[in-house]
């Protein structure tokens, strides 16, 4: 009664509705109101645990299963090896590099053009003469000469300067070679590590047999590459019209080029030469016509011929790089592995996937306590959700 006229006579709180007037009225009052805010946060929280409990299922999910058997061990296994060589067929010889779409390194076919185009090109750059220009030709038909008649060009002349050719540039495609099976090691090995991620134990080994097998088919097309090139020394031929069109050209500034050198009464000291530009002659007037004549003859001649070698080396090593590529993936690859984990003194590879690793262990449980808390922490939201959503009725 007291607390009735207090509220009904203090000039204050007579103004506070009757409605809300009392402890019990402000209490329900506070609840609604708490009931409310927590309806509109909770919906929040349980979506955010949802989430984190999607995302720990599905890594849990990608760790691999405890292997109960040498079989089960050797299908998962298996898979490794069959998920990797699909990834390398499509990087090394499809072209398709969604899979590594930002690491440029992995763009393999576009790299191995890359590493050919440049090879190419550096194999075709003209290097700088050594020697006085038709000097090596005089020294190797002088060398070559015999009895018969002197308007003939030993063919052993035109080889041995071909072969001094060769034996100039046979280091470079040997070092191009051993570059791109460096470069197509570190993409192995970069998807075997992608691949073999959930099985640390057995990951050093199918990298090894990876090694093992790059060392492999590098040693082969070492050797491959110097017998490509080599070869080249053998016979001069070529069934490219291209030889005789620009040999043809080139000899049609014989004559004057000898009249230059021998009949010029001004005794010029040099003559351009549409291929060579400006060359020195004057070394050039103690030699007779003939035996210029052979060796412009041949200059010419192993100036038309080598271009066409070089392509045809550049060819050949491409044509060769994708043959063996396509060697590694589809044929050596699961081979190489499959030996190395099933060989005992590898240590038993397959043996060892039986044995899960202590970090894929730790993940799994770590992952499991997390699905477990959080799947009681959406319970205990749930519950509060069931507790409040009386108050919000009220």
């Amino acid at each position: 009664m007291q607390e009735e006229l207090l509220f009904r006579t203090h000039p204050m709180l007579r103004l506070i509705d009757d409605d809300i007037v009392g402890i019990p009225v402000l209490a329900q009052k506070l609840m609604v109101i708490q009931a409310t805010m927590i309806g509109r946060c909770l919906p929040k929280i349980v979506r955010k645990i949802n989430r984190k409990m999607e995302t720990a299922v599905v890594e849990l999910n990608k760790l691999p299963m405890v292997m109960a058997s040498t079989g089960e061990a050797l299908m998962a296994l298996m898979d490794i090896i069959g998920s990797a060589k699909e990834s390398l067929l499509r990087i090394l010889i499809q072209g398709d590099f969604s899979e590594f779409p930002d690491d440029q390194k992995m763009h393999c076919t576009a790299r191995l053009a890359d590493m050919l185009s440049h090879f190419s090109d550096n194999l075709q750059a003209k290097p700088e003469d050594v020697t006085e220009f038709l000097m090596a030709e005089i020294k190797i038909l002088d060398e070559c000469k015999c009895v018969g008649l002197p308007n003939f060009i030993p063919r052993s002349a035109f080889l041995a300067l071909l072969s001094q050719h060769v034996d100039g540039i046979h280091v470079k495609p040997v070092e191009f070679i051993k570059k791109i099976w460096d470069y197509i090691e570190v993409v192995l090995s970069t998807v075997i590590t992608k691949y073999s991620e959930n099985f640390p134990q057995i990951q050093s080994s199918i990298k090894r047999a990876g090694r093992n097998l790059i060392t492999k088919i590098k040693e082969l097309s070492v050797s491959r590459v110097i017998e490509i090139v080599e070869m080249e020394k053998l016979t001069d031929y070529t069934c490219n019209p291209e030889y005789m069109k620009t040999w043809t050209c080139y000899t049609s500034e014989q004559e004057k080029f000898i009249n230059a050198v021998l009949n010029d009464a001004r005794k010029p000291e040099s003559f351009s030469i549409t291929v060579f530009g400006n060359v020195k002659i004057t070394h050039l007037r103690k030699y007779h016509a003939h035996l210029l004549q052979q060796a412009f003859d041949m200059k010419m001649r192993i100036t038309s011929y080598w271009t066409l070698v070089l392509r045809r080396i550049v060819d050949n090593l491409a044509l060769y790089l994708q043959l063996s590529v396509k060697y590694l993936v589809n044929s050596q690859f699961q081979k190489e592995v499959v030996a190395e984990m099933v060989d005992p003194r590898g240590g038993g590879g397959v043996e060892r996937m039986l044995e899960e690793s202590p970090l894929v262990a730790s993940k799994r449980e770590k992952l499991k306590n997390s699905i477990k808390l959080l799947k009681e922490s959406k319970d205990a939201v749930a519950a509060i959700v069931d507790q409040n959503s009386g108050y919000g009725d009220r």
